[in-house]
């Protein structure tokens, strides 16, 4: 670990990078649990490929209010957090006004939000400024390149995830694990499926700019699913997995720094090297305890 100490001394945006990818991997570890509890861990999915019509209309807005090239950071997130919410919106209505089951709404409405997404970057790598748009980064991040104001904007938001998190913890369980009671008692559900799918859409739109659109499931779904493995208490299990995707992202920029490999593939090949090391001693674990 020697090799980490040594950059982070020498290395003022190694320091960043270390920190605000540690948030980051904390706030999508807690939210991917609700999502893992519920059994909706693909609608995740089909969120994050919803964001890219989102950012290529963002930056269309941006070019023709002359906002930093079209490149204004604050409207490409926000426009990417108005097409997640738009095809969460569709994945919920068509599961639950249709026949078609709930992975057919979110294969359907990914498949199109991305095509969408596609199109509009081939129309905008067309454009006199298009090669200077640098959309493409949001695909696989660019942890490298992540400022003072990023690491704030991270650390700002995780601490936002962590703190609805615990303040609206009793109604997320509920709404996981039994939402026939939840109803019983009067709990507003559509208020909570809301907050569920705010704190989704935060992570996942903070998560673009860092490790990219495609990588960002990763962190969403992994430390939940490893810290599953581990413990059946749902309390248990926000810690773990918060605690799982902090080390998961620390190890990426370790060995990304020491070996000089791309960071956002390297934390998440990180995180699932945690999630198979722990199926390996879970299962071992079992085998002792059935013997």
């Amino acid at each position: 670990m020697t090799g980490i100490f040594e950059a982070l001394a020498l290395n003022y945006n190694a320091i960043i990078v270390f920190f605000a990818t540690a948030f980051l991997g904390g706030g999508a570890g807690l939210v991917g649990c609700f999502l893992v509890l519920r059994k909706q861990a693909l609608v995740s999915d089909a969120v994050t490929h919803a964001t890219l019509p989102g950012l290529s209309i963002g930056f269309l807005l941006s070019l023709f209010l002359d906002l930093n090239g079209g490149k204004f950071l604050p409207l490409l997130l926000l426009c990417a957090g108005g097409t997640a919410y738009i095809g969460a919106y569709i994945v919920q209505y068509i599961s639950q006004n249709t026949r078609l089951s709930t992975d057919t709404a979110i294969a359907s409405v990914m498949s199109f939000f991305y095509g969408t997404g596609l199109m509009i970057l081939s129309i905008i790598q067309n454009m006199e400024s298009g090669n200077k748009a640098g959309l493409n980064s949001f695909l696989l991040g660019t942890v490298s390149g992540l400022t003072i104001s990023d690491l704030i904007l991270l650390v700002c938001s995780s601490c936002i995830v962590a703190g609805v998190a615990i303040l609206y913890f009793r109604q997320l369980r509920l709404l996981c694990f039994d939402k026939d009671y939840a109803r019983l008692i009067d709990m507003d559900i559509k208020k909570t499926e809301n907050i569920l799918l705010f704190l989704m859409i935060l992570i996942i739109c903070i998560g673009l700019k860092t490790v990219g659109l495609i990588l960002i499931i990763a962190l969403l779904i992994t430390p939940p699913i490893t810290a599953r493995l581990w413990t059946t208490c749902s309390e248990v299990m926000l810690a773990l997995a918060a605690a799982i995707g902090m080390a998961g992202t620390t190890f990426g920029v370790h060995f990304s720094i020491i070996y000089d490999l791309p960071t956002g593939a390297t934390i998440v090949l990180s995180v699932f090297s945690i999630f198979l090391l722990s199926l390996v001693a879970t299962s071992i674990r079992r085998s002792f305890q059935h013997a």
